[in-house]
């Protein structure tokens, strides 16, 4: 009967070391510190890509609406011109190079996603450009 108290003795000193070093030891805190930082990083740079991604996506759509609304002017003034001024000279009309849809209808190059290679080691986390660069 006396191996009893033994056995639950080292049972017990055995639990008590175990939480001992799972919360005593410094190095174990700062390794789970540092994984949460990482991880609280990747999602946050994940973030920035995709906001990225949007941004020049929008900014390519409003540029080709840009274009085409110039282009639909750069027409109606021509055809005004034409319409308006029907005795003066091609060579006198300020819209004699006249477009057309043929002409100026180019396939919109595509649209590169954002390289999410992790292998450059220049990229500036978001937050950090942003506030660096507000107005």
């Amino acid at each position: 009967m006396t191996w009893k108290p033994t056995l639950i003795g080292f049972l017990v000193g055995i639990i008590i070391g175990a939480i001992a070093m799972r919360f005593g030891n410094r190095k174990l805190r700062q390794q789970q510190t540092l994984q949460n930082e990482l991880e609280k990083s990747k999602t946050e740079l994940n973030k920035c890509r995709k906001e990225l991604n949007s941004h020049f996506a929008r900014s390519a759509e409003l540029l080709d609406n840009m274009a085409n609304s110039y282009r639909q002017l750069y027409q109606h003034m021509a055809k005004s011109s034409n319409n308006l001024l029907p005795a003066q000279s091609k060579e006198d009309n300020p819209f004699r190079y006249r477009l057309t849809e043929a002409d100026n209808d180019q396939i919109p190059a595509e649209i590169q996603p954002w390289d999410d290679s992790s292998e450059s080691s220049s990229e500036i986390p978001c937050s950090t450009y942003v506030s660096r660069n507000k107005l």
